[in-house]
């Protein structure tokens, strides 16, 4: 039986524009919650700079979710047992804080409060990025 390698290996299309739409919903997230959260902020002097800083944040905090938040949901899976799913909020929270953490340690800095600011940043962010990563969804399944 003679197989190439395209029936073998299926290829992803678009792959790299998928990456770069999740990318810029969630740095519309990051954005929306710097804005209805004042506890937490980004430290720029222009636009440019805003921008620059958000696309940052958003590969750390892509990173930290894609990398770290499997990990600490396995390790803390009995805590998520005997909360029935609630330990989940703490988890965000502490994964969005650490965000701002390493993104403030690479030299982009981002300002994140206490506990509860974390917690609604979290929320708003990944409520915020679902949508527009939905609206830039839909607009792609129109086109094809």
């Amino acid at each position: 039986m003679d197989l190439d390698r395209a029936s073998i290996i299926p290829l992803r299309k678009n792959g790299g524009m998928e990456f770069i739409a999740r990318l810029l919903a969630t740095m519309a997230g990051l954005w929306v919650t710097t804005h209805v959260v004042s506890s937490i902020s980004i430290d720029s002097s222009s636009a440019s700079e805003t921008i620059i800083v958000l696309a940052v944040v958003a590969l750390v905090f892509t990173a930290v979710n894609s990398i770290i938040k499997p990990i600490v949901k396995t390790l803390t899976f009995p805590l998520y047992l005997l909360t029935f799913g609630l330990f989940a909020l703490v988890t965000n929270s502490l994964l969005f804080s650490l965000t701002g953490w390493l993104s403030t340690s690479l030299g982009f800095p981002m300002t994140t409060g206490g506990f509860w600011s974390c917690l609604a940043g979290a929320v708003i962010t990944s409520v915020v990025s679902s949508i527009v990563s939905g609206i830039l969804r839909d607009k792609k399944d129109k086109k094809d």
